[in-house]
């Protein structure tokens, strides 16, 4: 299964701080079945994710998202658009210089209005992972219609503390460090997996030709691929991105704002999770439920902490196989 880029321009767009944009490209990928002929599932990726979410040999969700499988392509129309600024089109000239311009909120208005001129009036789901489920928090929000079911995993509809203080140390090695994204990287693995998931990767093995510890050579893997196909003004913006999840910002309190949707509300939280933790999950339903806001709170059970939502597929298609029936 495999598709293009698209691009499609936005114009005339003004963000929550004001910035007026005459034009904004966005970059996006269909996988499935031709749009307007399917249910359409739209994905919001991940941080360092794109719009490649089902093809054969590189699609990030293609153990969810492929033909036969949870999101069967043969069943539906899946759309997936890059986050602007990420990157992932390759043009110099869409990277965002100042990326305090953008919030999360910004994102899911640009998706919905990208939608809207598509002539897509109704989404079978909206699912997203991490800064993708925020965004998806957003988007059901703003366009209170616009989904049947909110699939929210491993995120939450804000920045808790513990997301703000980890993203602020994530700016400053991004400020500050000679291998900006390299470093960054290195330090976000340690709130993307557990203590238990290196325990069980590595066990204080050592890498003989480098004379390291496995789990060094490892991190300094990731912070070499990722400096390799990520600018670093692309991950400023998404690390930016992260710290403005808030749907009640100039909104209201949660007893206000959480009556708007009009979505299934299905949460998807992941028990070992470090960086979006399942307590502010758990909350969350309570406070759903005081308001009697009919909604779904579920957990993957894993060692492997946040990056639970990548490599847990057989929990995540046990746990959403009813809403793709």
């Amino acid at each position: 299964m495999s598709s293009s880029l698209q691009y499609h321009s936005i114009e005339n767009f003004t963000t929550e701080t004001g910035v007026i944009c005459n034009d904004i490209e966005l970059s996006y990928e269909v996988f499935g079945q031709q749009l307007h002929t399917a249910p359409i599932v739209l994905v919001n990726h991940a941080l360092t994710g794109n719009s490649d979410v089902a093809s054969t040999h590189s699609g990030w969700w293609n153990g969810l998202v492929s033909k036969g499988n949870l999101i069967d392509t043969e069943r539906y129309t899946i759309l997936s658009f890059n986050i602007p600024g990420n990157g992932y089109d390759k043009k110099p000239g869409n990277l965002i210089d100042n990326y305090k311009d953008f919030t999360a909120r910004d994102i899911a208005r640009l998706f919905g209005r990208a939608l809207s001129e598509f002539g897509v009036q109704k989404l079978h789901t909206i699912i997203g992972g991490s800064l993708g489920g925020g965004i998806a928090w957003e988007m059901v929000v703003l366009f209170p219609e616009l989904a049947t079911n909110l699939i929210a995993i491993a995120t939450d509809w804000k920045a808790a503390d513990w997301i703000l203080a980890h993203n602020k140390v994530q700016e400053q090695i991004l400020l500050n460090s000679k291998k900006p994204v390299h470093d960054a990287r290195m330090m976000a693995m340690l709130f993307y997996r557990t203590a238990a998931s290196f325990k069980d990767k590595f066990n204080r093995s050592i890498n003989e030709n480098l004379g390291i510890p496995n789990v060094e050579s490892w991190l300094l893997h990731h912070g070499f691929q990722l400096e390799n196909r990520f600018h670093l003004k692309a991950y400023k913006m998404v690390n930016h991105l992260l710290s403005t999840l808030d749907i009640l910002r100039d909104r209201g309190t949660f007893k206000e704002v959480a009556p708007l949707i009009q979505a299934n509300i299905i949460q998807i939280g992941i028990d070992s999770d470090f960086f979006f933790v399942p307590d502010e999950n758990r909350d969350t339903k309570k406070q759903l439920d005081a308001l009697q806001i009919p909604n779904t709170y579920k957990e993957i059970v894993s060692i492997h902490g946040h990056d639970g939502f990548l490599v847990e597929n057989d929990q995540l298609k046990k746990l959403l196989q009813d809403y793709f029936k």
